[in-house]
């Protein structure tokens, strides 16, 4: 019989590991910059006349409902037209994503019938590339006309391969609990991500907006779920750094249902499985000191411990309050029950679309962790493609 000391070790790690995974690192994170920011002050970065040469980069997929607002807003960037190369890559498509695109003059078509996925897609792309900076950006987002040259300007830096931009999930009023999870959560996401620049680099791009150095991009294989993952640790290991822009910022609308939702965090989870394998070589502290820390705290732990540590938790907590381990543990325990309560009512509120902070994020919360269970049993079964799984989206841009 596993004794009692036994189990409170298990609460509490399960305790720790859960606080520290998702509020304590940003805490720590937080004191560290405070003192990076007193011996090691930022030098300001605001040279507008850095212009290289660029080429905007768009993977598109049965878009056509869409296309034709991101490339009017492709052409609306501030940024010298001369300098710009647009180009549009529609592998598999079988919409009318393809005529749109080929109305717009100075924007370059690259199509081929055989649909292989977004990375072969990029992939191919990739090979017509030769300007300095290649800037991905997803076909169901609009960005900020500023926001090419609030990117290359971290090109100046020889030390910098890649630069992140911000990616905001517009929610409308009368967007569901999934359009006000995902926005709240993105909020928290950027914050970690901006301070994680600041002490060294950006812990995993998101695809959205996605500026890199040309000479450091190296084809992602085929079967890779997330892309943008992969081609920013790889420029990590080479010895750049990604940086992070706030100025220039993709907006999307949310999920279009809890379904669509939990489906795009699902397969999201899974590639984050299949990543963590591929780049396990980043878990040795030895091998890549300014890196391991934060790609653990802020990465790895999510889809790893933290997740089981929430079933252990309340396991743990329940064998002991059966077990009167004492009052502490029945706090811990009706805390528990609290906010798995507060879960269940944001859940059936986001049934009729009602949204009460109080509510919807810790259903968001629990929500986000269902899907990395999910997730990793289709990783571990083989069964999520690395094809384009195109999620519904909330009209409102």
């Amino acid at each position: 019989m596993v004794s009692m000391n036994i189990w409170k070790f298990l609460c509490l790690f399960s305790l720790i590991t859960i606080f520290y995974s998702y509020l304590g690192y940003g805490i720590v994170l937080y004191l560290v910059l405070r003192i990076k920011r007193i011996f090691w002050p930022a030098v300001p970065n605001n040279d507008d006349d850095y212009t290289p040469d660029v080429t905007f980069l768009v993977a598109a997929y049965n878009e056509s409902a869409f296309i034709h607002l991101k490339i009017a807003n492709t052409l609306e960037l501030d940024y010298p037209r001369d300098k710009c190369r647009i180009l549009f890559v529609t592998d598999g498509s079988t919409d009318a994503t393809n005529d749109i695109i080929s109305k717009y003059e100075g924007v370059e078509l690259l199509y081929e019938p055989q649909r292989n996925g977004k990375t072969a897609a990029v992939n191919r792309a990739m090979k017509l590339v030769t300007t300095e900076i290649v800037i991905f950006s997803d076909a169901n987002t609009l960005l900020n006309p500023e926001a090419v040259r609030e990117l290359v300007k971290h090109f100046r830096n020889e030390k910098t391969g890649a630069v992140a931009g911000e990616k905001k999930v517009i929610a409308r009023n009368d967007s569901g609990t999934e359009g006000a999870g995902e926005g709240a959560y993105w909020k928290y996401e950027s914050l970690l991500k901006r301070w994680d620049a600041e002490l060294y680099s950006v812990m995993g791009a998101a695809g959205e907006l996605l500026a890199v150095r040309t000479k450091l991009y190296r084809p992602v294989s085929e079967d890779t779920i997330l892309d943008d993952f992969m081609i920013s640790f790889n420029i990590n290991k080479m010895g750049y750094t990604v940086q992070y822009e706030s100025h220039a910022y993709a907006m999307e609308s949310p999920s279009a249902s809890l379904a669509e939702e939990f489906k795009r965090k699902v397969r999201i989870a899974a590639g984050g499985f299949q990543a963590i394998g591929r780049l396990s070589d980043l878990l040795n502290i030895f091998r890549y000191p300014a890196i391991t820390w934060q790609y653990v705290s802020h990465r790895v732990l999510r889809w790893t411990l933290a997740p089981l540590c929430l079933a252990l938790l309340l396991l743990s907590n329940l064998i002991l309050v059966f077990n009167d381990a004492g009052y502490t543990y029945l706090i811990l325990f009706a805390l528990q029950m609290l906010f798995y309560g507060a879960a269940y009512t944001g859940f059936l509120m986001a049934q009729h679309h009602v949204k009460i902070k109080y509510f919807y994020i810790p259903f968001y919360f629990v929500f986000m962790n269902i899907a990395v269970y999910k997730g990793f049993i289709r990783f571990m079964r083989g069964r999520q493609s690395a094809v384009w799984e195109r999620s519904e989206r909330a009209a409102g841009l």
